[in-house]
């Protein structure tokens, strides 16, 4: 795990190299100015030396101005390092998030992967900046500390060798109950993510079910599960402070007693003692150090090992070693193919599924809710690969395409729409970004968005609010279709991305779909027969599977599901204008 985030520090070695060294400079100081001090005490104060006193009080300044300014650079480089490496992870999370495929990302889930990239980094940088900079200075502070105090007085320094094994065996009992606290603590996270999340993205739907207490109810759930996991983490971690200022005091109680006795009986001079003191007081601060520096790190370990997961995890979708970067034409063929979310063999979403869709036809897909129309059409650009049998667009699998170069030949608008933040141009323009105005208002007309977006004051420029929120069901559905046709694709794909709009704009839409790009395959999911009716083909779904493949008419005649769907929205439509 450690080498796999070490790998990210990248351009920031320098600082991170640099920032030990100013520490040990740092420690060298602190380790001199008791020495000073006692020299300032014993050949100064005691002896009323004015000139000594002069000079090493003049010694003691400098040393003490040095230790400031190596600090402030250790403490600086510290941080440019800490936060660089945090970005570099990040950015190489992101990378890797960017490269899985949609049954990677619903292995994660969406909000676990936002809590690595932010609270679990954020618990890495810090730890990293302690290691470079505090597990340095405590360690050497430690170790030239008691050397110096044995180069003292060893008997008196003999003392500090009690504590070791207590506060070792202490920090032991910590980590080994505290670090699976922390792993727990981290999932739920996750959870309290999702909640929030879901209630900011359906905060309408909330207020309008006046449910806001429910959902309170549910973030106060997570709030205190981890509430009470993070206190019996910390309590248990806390256990460490009190043990200790135990053996801190113990000790200066010890030195004390001990110390008094050495310099009544000359064996030891009073400025001697007073180094002691310091000495004790940097060994037992610097074992104060290391404890929260593994507490830190033992957080930081839970947090490391979610961060390696995602940097490990591999695509299920791999380019093939000569993929080619060419699609001949729109073609799309189905052979016996079998897919899985969970890619197990028991548990098919589609089942031996067959059909051919010639370049330029219409291709109507209709079924129930849960047939699977949309898995259908997700193989096609490789959303997620079939379990068995193959799919071939221009009479060639698409596992031997470059990914690009199929997804850039396949436009697909989702049954959930999706805007981001910008223009209306600038949402427009991820089809094509170099499109000028007038192929975006082309592909808006097409779409049948062009209308209302001349009715906003700033037409194209009109600013959209984060997830589209300031426009309407259907106007969200013609921007993206829009959206799809400036990427001027070989294969079309409608997932049920006319629902929203009236049947005349549906109509209107297909009319210019049909003029406009007629050597586009265009695959049309649907609920209403209207919507699919003159298509070339219509497939029926049901259950994974293919009930029936034909014309309306053809279908009309022999599929008894196709007869049933149309009779009931027969039915329903003369009711509707019954009424």
């Amino acid at each position: 795990m450690l080498k796999k985030l070490v790998q990210h520090v990248g351009e920031y070695k320098r600082p991170t190299f640099y920032t030990p060294l100013f520490v040990a400079g740092e420690c060298a100081l602190d380790i001199i100015i008791p020495l000073v001090i006692a020299m300032l005490i014993d050949r100064g104060i005691e002896k009323g030396d004015q000139q000594a006193i002069l000079f090493y009080g003049a010694i003691l300044l400098v040393c003490a101005l040095l230790a400031l300014v190596l600090g402030t650079l250790s403490g600086r480089f510290a941080a440019i390092a800490s936060a660089g490496f945090a970005k570099n992870l990040r950015g190489a999370m992101f990378r890797k998030i960017q490269s899985y495929s949609f049954s990677n990302i619903d292995r994660f889930s969406t909000n676990s992967l936002v809590t690595r990239l932010t609270t679990d980094v954020t618990n890495v940088q810090n730890a990293y900046q302690m290691v470079i900079r505090m597990l340095i200075r405590s360690p050497l502070m430690l170790i030239f500390s008691l050397i110096m105090a044995f180069s003292i007085n060893a008997e008196l320094a003999s003392t500090f060798l009690i504590v070791l094994p207590i506060l070792a065996v202490g920090l032991f009992i910590v980590v080994r109950i505290a670090h699976p606290l922390f792993e727990k603590v981290f999932r739920i996270y996750d959870k309290m993510n999702n909640v929030v999340q879901e209630n900011l993205q359906g905060i309408r739907v909330v207020k309008s079910y006046v449910r806001e207490k429910h959902e309170g109810e549910k973030f106060e759930n997570v709030s205190a599960e981890i509430f009470n996991t993070f206190s019996k983490a910390e309590r248990t971690v806390a256990f460490n402070a009190p043990l200790l200022q135990f053996c801190m005091y113990a000790t200066m109680l010890l030195l004390s007693w001990l110390g008094a006795h050495l310099v009544v009986d000359a064996q030891m001079t009073t400025g001697e003692l007073v180094s002691m003191f310091t000495y004790a007081m940097q060994t037992l601060m610097s074992l104060n150090m290391l404890s929260m520096i593994f507490v830190m790190i033992l957080i930081a370990r839970a947090s490391g090992e979610r961060i390696v997961e995602v940097l490990d995890e591999e695509s299920d979708l791999a380019n093939n070693e000569k993929a080619l970067t060419e699609i001949s034409d729109g073609a799309v063929e189905f052979k016996d193919v079998c897919f899985s979310y969970a890619n197990d063999p028991e548990k098919l979403a589609l089942k031996h599924v067959s059909f051919k869709a010639e370049a330029g036809e219409v291709i109507g897909v209709i079924g129930g809710t849960g047939s699977s129309k949309s898995t259908l059409v997700q193989l096609i650009p490789r959303l997620y690969d079939a379990t068995s049998g193959e799919v071939l667009v221009g009479g060639v699998n698409v596992k031997d395409y470059d990914l690009v170069t199929l997804r850039d030949n396949v436009s697909m608008v989702l049954q959930n729409n999706v805007l981001f933040s910008g223009t209306i141009a600038s949402n427009l323009r991820w089809g094509d970004e170099n499109a000028s105005e007038e192929e975006i208002e082309k592909m808006a007309k097409i779409s049948q968005a062009d209308p209302f977006i001349q009715e906003f004051p700033e037409k194209y420029q009109t600013p959209i609010a984060q997830g589209g929120s300031n426009v309407s069901g259907g106007q969200k559905q013609r921007l993206t279709i829009a959206r799809a046709l400036l990427k001027k694709p070989k294969i079309l794909i409608l997932d049920d991305s006319t629902s929203a709009v009236d049947t005349k704009t549906d109509t209107l839409i297909r009319q210019g779909l049909k003029k406009e790009i007629p050597g586009t395959t265009t695959f049309i999911i649907a609920q209403r027969i209207s919507s699919v009716s003159d298509a070339d083909k219509i497939i029926v779904m049901d259950k994974g599977m293919i009930h029936g493949i034909g014309t309306h008419d053809e279908l009309l005649k022999e599929n008894a599901i196709y007869q049933e769907i149309y009779d009931t929205q027969q039915k329903g439509f003369g009711s509707h204008e019954a009424n």
